[in-house]
């Protein structure tokens, strides 16, 4: 065993739980203490700024500069009491990271001193260098300005010694350079055209919620084993590395006793997350080895959305002290499931009814399938762009494998929905509204039982599925920010719920009752929309091709399937939204380019460092053994023993001599292709180029690669293997 290889596995071997202090109160007398929330607000402010600021936050309403003063001192009292010495605008940048500034709570008092302060200028506003960070050519490098604006939805929390401050992102110019700004204007565009389409049913309904519950998944790993690979230091997925004997196939992980440090580690993990307001409520063992998951309670979107970016901040930190790495890439092991991050996803009132679940009673039933079939055929008119919104080099290698779905995006609806919907379809007027002395609705289909939220399998390869009271958008991966596919997602529903207005306005204008009118458009959204409804195995071949006839978007190559973002239609439905600009959609799709382009990019530099570097001196170094071992055999035997005893060693020796020239080589033309690549200046067509040209050798020289590692003698191999890396010690 090589060196360093013995000592990550020898130590990894031998590593002991660190057992942390865990407060001994209960969750509910700790919750939320390091977070300004409406309790702390109450203690620290004014009565009367108390008051302003929750209505502003309930409302939407904005805030004035005076008015954070009061804010803003009520806020500096809490965090200096708590020992909080600075603060920072935590933002979102188009980077798939959080950013923060810290500056300290003190200025200059004029006496040659300094006092503590914070005033509501600096709450409300600041100015990170915008030319720092990913823009899509919105910001030249020599355009530095841009700023964070306080998100007052969002409470400041305390990491540390730092009172954090949830901010938007934008341009000196007014674009959005975050994921926040676009996912807030995408909530506020459904509210309002979920709000109208409510009106149609209930008379007190104003304000509508969109909720976020993220599932997040995630692995583990030994730090000094990580360390040892540079591909994971480097890139978070393992580029080489042979298949254990035993991964997942016994089933024997999922659902399992986690194992002791892993344990510690989550308790930590909870306490933080309760501590900083989030409310973690599941973890478990997942399918693959050193695989977990955690998932909190349901909240607002786009506090969920920052709850979960912090969580990723805080679950690396914590594993830190427990010795372990945190893999939040989306297929970091081959031949085992991937890790994603399911995107539970429901819109409900202010009067408390969630627009998703089955009513009591026919007239409630009737709303029921309007927001569930305005949301299937969102999804199909914008299956590309929800496809687009979860993209990315990493993900890539995760749909269609094992339990991810495929990278074609379909909903599932189970038995009794899909029934609903075909018997609609195919009815008359007559069929489903009687008329007497008041209109009425019938349906047709008779009380949808309150069964329903549990009588409905589940698809696993459904992207998209229906799970009884929500939708749960599966296709998301483990390091997405969860603000890319909800303002996609919420912005689509909104565009198509203003969209079943117009309509359902026309044919009451045309004399049409407003039962009639919301029934004939239904139908012919049911209609329209069915390509979308599939129930089967979305693995199959026939599903592709089946998908292909649908007319779905089929397009398997990242780069291209960042093209849906700038089609005519969706331009056009963001515009209408208000949530994204042209040029805002097409500097983001700048960034997207640009940053896949560098993912394949340092995977390539990785790999060949590691092909070049430390395996194939190894190898020849092994070849060498066999091949002083074979002159030894000749020495030693007859010519016709020689030749039955070596046989087996000559074959060896050629076999890896092929595969140490199939690498060198493969190795070469990767490099050869990426300068070529690396020539072309337009975004979208070198990253093509990667996809096309570069990707296939990271594959080709992998397997080489695999193969040599069941060859060479296990004691000078120089990277920890999968049975190492997956099996905790």
């Amino acid at each position: 065993m090589s060196t360093s290889r013995f000592y990550a596995v020898e130590k990894a071997s031998n590593r002991k739980a660190v057992f942390a202090e865990i407060p001994d109160r209960k969750v509910s007398e700790y919750f939320g203490e390091n977070v300004f929330n409406r309790k702390a607000m109450q203690k620290y402010l004014s009565k009367e700024t108390y008051r302003t600021l929750t209505h502003a936050i309930d409302n939407g309403k904005s805030i004035d500069r005076e008015f954070a003063n009061h804010v803003a001192a009520g806020m500096r009292m809490w965090a200096l009491e708590k020992g909080v010495t600075h603060y920072t605008h935590w933002f979102q940048p188009l980077n798939d990271s959080t950013a923060e500034k810290h500056d300290a709570f003190v200025e200059l008092n004029g006496d040659g001193g300094m006092i503590e302060e914070f005033s509501g200028k600096l709450l409300v506003q600041q100015e990170p260098d915008a030319s720092s960070f990913p823009s899509g050519g919105l910001r030249n490098t020599f355009e530095a300005r841009g700023y964070t604006a306080w998100d007052p939805s969002s409470p400041a929390f305390i990491v540390d010694d730092t009172l954090c401050i949830p901010t938007v992102f934008i341009a000196y110019t007014g674009e959005a350079l975050d994921f926040k700004t676009p996912l807030i204007r995408s909530i506020e565009a459904l509210n309002k055209a979920a709000v109208d389409v409510c009106q149609y049913f209930y008379d007190d309904v104003n304000k509508v919620t969109t909720f976020l519950g993220w599932e997040q998944e995630y692995f583990l790993v030994d730090e000094d084993l990580y360390s040892a690979r540079p591909d994971l230091s480097l890139t978070e997925r393992t580029l080489l590395g042979h298949e254990s004997a035993k991964n997942q196939q016994l089933d024997d992980h999922y659902f399992g006793s986690i194992p002791t440090r892993v344990q510690e580690f989550m308790k930590d993990l909870e306490v933080e997350c309760y501590k900083l307001g989030i409310p973690a409520k599941t973890r478990h063992n997942e399918a693959a080895p050193n695989q977990f998951e955690l998932a909190p309670i349901y909240e607002e979107c786009n506090l969920a959305n920052d709850h979960n970016q912090l969580l990723m901040s805080v679950m690396k930190r914590i594993a830190r002290h427990h010795n372990f790495r945190v893999l939040l890439h989306e297929k970091p092991f081959n031949g085992i499931n991937g890790s994603g991050k399911h995107c539970n996803w429901s819109i409900g009132t202010n009067t408390g009814i969630n627009l998703l679940s089955p009513g009591k009673n026919r007239e409630e039933n009737l709303r029921f399938i309007t927001f569930v079939v305005n949301t299937i055929m969102a999804v199909y008119k914008h299956n590309a762009l929800l496809k687009a919104s979860i993209a990315s080099a990493t993900n890539a290698y995760r749909l269609g494998a094992n339990e991810a779905p495929p990278a074609i995006i379909s909903t599932f609806l189970g038995t009794q929905i899909n029934e609903i919907l075909d018997h609609l379809e195919n009815s008359s007027i007559e069929d489903v509204i009687e008329v007497d002395e008041k209109i009425r609705l019938h349906l047709g289909v008779g009380q949808i039982p309150e069964l329903l939220l549990d009588n409905t399998d589940r698809n696993r390869t459904s992207p998209f599925a229906f799970t009884g009271n929500r939708f749960e958008f599966r296709a998301p991966g483990s390091s997405t920010n969860c603000g890319s596919p909800m303002l996609a997602l919420n912005s689509a529903v909104a565009y198509q719920l203003q969209e079943f207005c117009k309509a359902v306005e026309t044919l009451r204008n045309a004399g049409k009752s407003k039962e009639v009118a919301i029934f004939e458009v239904l139908k012919s959204y049911i209609k329209e929309s069915k390509p979308i409804r599939f129930d089967g195995n979305g693995y199959s071949d026939e599903w592709k091709a089946e998908a292909k006839r649908r007319g779905l978007d089929c397009e398997n190559s990242v780069p291209l399937q960042y093209d849906a973002y700038l089609k005519p239609e969706t331009v056009k439905m963001f515009a209408d939204t208000h949530v994204l600009n042209q040029k805002e959609l097409e500097a983001r799709n700048e960034v997207k380019w640009e940053v896949y382009i560098k993912k394949v990019q340092i995977e390539a530099r990785v790999l060949g460092d590691l092909s070049l570097n430390h395996i194939i001196p190894v190898v020849i170094r092994y070849q060498s053994v066999l091949l002083d071992n074979i002159t030894k055999l000749k020495e030693t035997f007859n010519e016709e023993e020689y030749q039955e005893l070596s046989l087996e060693q000559r074959s060896l020796i050629r076999k890896i001599a092929r595969l140490i020239c199939d690498v060198s080589k493969k190795v070469d033309a990767m490099i050869e292709a990426r300068k070529r690549a690396n020539r072309i200046t337009d975004y979208r067509e070198k990253a093509i180029a990667y996809h096309d040209t570069v990707v296939p050798y990271i594959e080709e020289i992998r397997g080489h690669i695999d193969d040599l590692e069941l060859m060479v003698d296990n004691q000078i191999w120089p990277l920890p293997k999968y049975r190492e890396l997956l099996f905790m010690r």
